[in-house]
């Protein structure tokens, strides 16, 4: 398992760095030395964080791929990221539109080859009237980031891998696969994290590392805890990546608790001493 050092990176915005001399700091301390980056600060503050590639650069980190978010995201309980994440909302589409073509730039800038985003919830059904529209927003967006020979990853968790699965198969963009992120399945009691990277395993273009225990209370949130704490099955998982010939990148990701590089640290060690 120590093969999987060099693949290990750092979610920058789990860090919560207010500048790009911080955020070089905060990731020389976790002891990683590359990033997936989150692109929404260089496109909402050019002026603080136009330099961040190549202060990364200077300390010798690299970046794996990028990430950005959608606005008016509201994650207070599963009810109300339901109503406003992603893609899905009419409300909210046309201003990320503009902030997404405005990331395919700095994506290209940086010669990405991965960026990865939460679409919102996935209808179910193909039946349901806002089907139609989010796989015309989707293929918008991965008709955006191809044209750059740019992969797109959509976050897990919200639905199960099989509604998530037969999305992707009904999508049909050969540049759109998914972001694995085994937490997200218990966070969002979503079935077994195990079942569904097999499920999702064609579409598989990224892994993040992050753990958690599922929800006592049926449509409340889980909790994310301290990799290696939680109950996704580490030595089970990275048997399963082994069995599907992964062998790209794993992203550290920290959204809770306020010691992420030493969480960070910990999950480093974690996953390198298994």
């Amino acid at each position: 398992m120590n093969s999987l050092a060099p693949r290990l990176a750092v979610c920058t915005w789990s860090l919560q760095s207010s500048s790009p001399a911080e955020l070089v700091d905060r990731v020389l301390a976790t002891g990683v030395r590359r990033v997936q980056l989150g692109l929404d600060p260089l496109r909402q503050s050019r002026s603080v964080w136009g330099d961040t590639a190549a202060r990364l650069a200077d300390a010798g980190i690299a970046i794996a791929s990028g990430m950005f978010g959608t606005v008016g995201e509201d994650y207070t309980s599963l009810e109300t990221i339901r109503a406003t994440g992603g893609i899905v909302p009419d409300a909210t589409w046309d201003e990320n539109w503009r902030n997404i073509r405005e990331t395919l730039y700095i994506a290209r800038e940086l010669r990405l080859k991965l960026v990865t985003f939460h679409a919102g919830f996935l209808p179910h059904d193909p039946a349901d009237a806002s089907f139609g529209k989010l796989i015309d927003r989707l293929r918008r967006v991965a008709e955006l980031f191809g044209s750059e020979d740019i992969q797109v990853g959509l976050e897990t968790g919200q639905e199960t891998g099989e509604t998530l699965d037969d999305f992707l198969a009904m999508l049909a963009c050969g540049n759109v696969g998914v972001n694995f992120d085994p937490a997200n399945i218990l966070l969002y009691d979503k079935g077994d994290p195990i079942s569904a990277l097999r499920r999702l395993s064609r579409w598989l273009r990224q892994v993040h590392i992050k753990d958690a225990l599922r929800t006592r209370v049926p449509g409340t949130w889980g909790d994310e805890v301290v990799v290696g704490t939680g109950q996704v099955d580490w030595p089970l998982f990275f048997e399963t990546l082994d069995s599907l010939a992964y062998v790209g990148d794993l992203c550290i990701e920290r959204e809770a608790g306020t010691q992420r590089v030493a969480d960070i640290q910990a999950a480093a060690g974690f996953v390198t001493s298994l």
